[in-house]
């Protein structure tokens, strides 16, 4: 196989692409190049962190036809890195069809030495249901029929297409399961709800899309080319994206952040330190002819999604993905939508290749009850829900967790420590991680107080009555563990005394 996985946290991987021009690191972004029009020429996108682009093959055909053969798609391009070319399916979704044979852009792409190709599929977009089982069905057909026309120097991506129709997302992605001669997956269609900030319609793609994705197969994100979709999708599994954002958003004078899109002409202030904004102050690029003003915006464009590939790569492999995606989350209100739709997995389709710990044990940051369904958590509840103590008790001490673990002094008793937006700490499995490795503010939400009870609860439910004949809530002098205290009287039906 040409890809190597050498990292993960949650479904995020590190990986190697490898290619005839060269290895990819993955999760990587390939910045889209028209060839006859390039505002930013390909040896600055490569010395902005880039070695891998992508372009149309459609139009190359088209515009340069033998020549591009006779060069090679790299010399065309002038770009000595690792060349992706795209079928002309944006050009179907962009026009609705385009005269080209499926198999004739195949054979072009071998032509012209592309090393990662795509087969001409039939894009979804947002359209009815009709229009859309047909796109799955004649995709499906087109990657039947071009299986005996791929080569082993390019490697081949099959989209998977489908749309908003999440049943027929499923279907595509079931069947190519069985199709031979694809190195890469590709989710498809997902740049009208891009362009819209439709997150969650595309997250729920990737969602039911892996679910029959093959683990050590990379995947590619059409069209998606923002910081605050890239850290969500690593975190569901995909690796490779690609996008004209940031030119198009150049073009007109669209400065893109960590949290969505400024208007250049409304900027006082640049809030990044790359080296198109450490230089100039946003009046400086107002004032300067339009070309270079495009082309510096690109560039800062480039650097914002470098900069998100490169976050996502060290939450990987520091164990704080989830973290991230967290944060990214609170950054735009659609972000915090498609959010929604990872936290309904998170236990299923996250927890499974998510590492209990990696290298150097860092803690868990706890921020909301969102955290609450970050994987590790949710691996600890399971772990203590199940657990049961080693000896039998009549007296079950209930008391928040501090700086260290403790044994009851009493043989007969039993503590349970309590930690917010972490769960319940049976004394005897404090100091197993994550109990003492993870960080929750110093006045929880409210709304913590109440999942904090529940855990409290399953856990005297299970002891009481088997031993146990007396509970003792010991809190702090505080309005927020009072709040505790009351709604863990409200969920159990057992007589608790309380001790402030």
């Amino acid at each position: 196989m040409p890809f190597e996985i050498k990292d993960v946290d949650l479904a995020g991987r590190i990986g190697l692409l490898r290619t005839r021009h060269g290895t990819i690191e993955t999760p990587a972004f390939f910045p889209v190049i028209d060839i006859a029009r390039q505002d930013l020429p390909p040896n600055e996108i490569k010395k902005a962190g880039f070695s891998q682009v992508i372009t149309n093959a459609y139009l190359t055909l088209k515009r340069y036809g033998d020549q591009a053969i006779e060069k090679g798609i790299h010399g065309l391009l002038g770009f000595n890195g690792i060349v992706m070319t795209d079928s002309g399916a944006y050009q179907i979704l962009e026009y609705g069809k385009i005269d080209l044979d499926p198999i004739e852009i195949i054979e072009y792409q071998k032509a012209i030495g592309t090393d990662i190709g795509v087969i001409l599929d039939i894009p979804t977009g947002d359209v009815d249901r009709s229009r859309a089982e047909y796109s799955v069905n004649e995709t499906l057909r087109r990657a039947r029929e071009a299986q005996e026309h791929l080569d082993d120097n390019t490697l081949w991506v099959l989209p998977i297409q489908g749309g908003r129709y999440l049943d027929l997302v499923e279907k595509s992605a079931r069947e190519s399961r069985s199709l031979t001669g694809y190195s890469i997956y590709g989710i498809g269609s997902p740049t009208v709800y891009l362009e819209k900030y439709r997150y969650d319609i595309v997250i729920s793609q990737v969602i039911h899309a892996k679910k029959y994705i093959m683990w050590g197969r990379p995947v590619h994100l059409f069209g998606a080319g923002h910081p605050l979709i890239i850290p969500l999708a690593v975190a569901l599994g995909v690796d490779m994206f690609d996008s004209a954002s940031y030119i198009l958003y150049a073009r007109t004078d669209r400065y893109m952040t960590d949290y969505g899109v400024e208007d250049i002409n409304q900027l006082d202030y640049f809030p990044c330190n790359c080296p198109v904004c450490t230089r100039y102050t946003p009046q400086e690029l107002r004032e300067m002819p339009k070309p270079e003003r495009t082309r510096l915006l690109a560039l800062h464009n480039l650097y914002t999604i470098k900069r998100a590939i490169d976050r996502t790569k060290h939450a990987i492999r520091s164990g704080l993905l989830w973290e991230l995606v967290e944060e990214t989350a609170r950054k735009h209100p659609n972000a915090f939508s498609a959010f929604a739709r990872i936290r309904t997995v998170s236990s299923s389709m996250l927890e499974e290749s998510t590492p209990r710990t990696k290298g150097i044990v860092r803690g868990i940051r706890l921020y909301s009850i969102e955290s609450t369904f970050n994987p590790r958590v949710a691996r600890w509840r399971q772990m203590t829900a199940q657990y049961t103590p080693s000896y039998h008790f009549s007296k079950l001490i209930i008391e928040p967790l501090g700086d260290k673990c403790k044994a009851p002094d009493d043989p007969d008793s039993y503590i349970l420590f309590m930690k917010p937006l972490l769960g319940v700490v049976p004394w005897e499995l404090c100091g197993l991680y994550p109990s003492m490795q993870s960080h929750a503010p110093a006045q929880p939400p409210l709304d913590a107080a109440l999942d904090l009870a529940r855990e409290v609860a399953i856990f005297v439910r299970k002891v009481y009555g088997r031993g146990a004949r007396s509970i003792v809530l010991r809190i702090p002098e505080d309005p927020w563990w009072r709040l505790v205290a009351s709604h863990v009287k409200d969920l159990v039906d057992v007589d608790v005394e309380y001790v402030l």
